[in-house]
């Protein structure tokens, strides 16, 4: 199993950002997605989920409005769409299919000016 995770950088408050998730090793499409966070110092967060089929989603309080969560799983990859992206949005990213499997790398996202 592997999760792949890029698409991470310095940006500009304001500014945008799209994460991707490349999966394999494991049946994506009937895997719920998670993304997670973990800025220096602090506890790794849920940011993002979105169920079989994308048919639902849900998303941190604090990113609500801001944050996207999709999938396409011809490509069996999960992305996060990151809008209006603040200081506090500094972390790095992680995708996640489950406790079952591994975390990836991570992807570094930083909001500064």
């Amino acid at each position: 199993v592997q999760l792949v995770e890029s698409g991470g950088g310095l940006v500009q408050p304001g500014g945008s950002l799209k994460l991707s998730c490349v999966t394999s090793g494991f049946t994506f499409s009937t895997s719920p997605m998670r993304w997670y966070r973990q800025a220096p110092g602090k506890e790794r967060d849920m940011v993002a989920f979105i169920s079989i089929g994308g048919r639902s989603t849900d998303y941190l309080d604090s990113v609500k409005g801001r944050f996207t969560i999709s999938r396409d799983d011809a490509k069996n990859t999960v992305y996060l769409h990151m809008n209006n992206l603040k200081p506090e949005d500094t972390a790095v990213y992680y995708c996640n299919a489950g406790a079952r499997y591994p975390w990836g790398q991570g992807t570094q996202v930083a909001v500064s000016t």
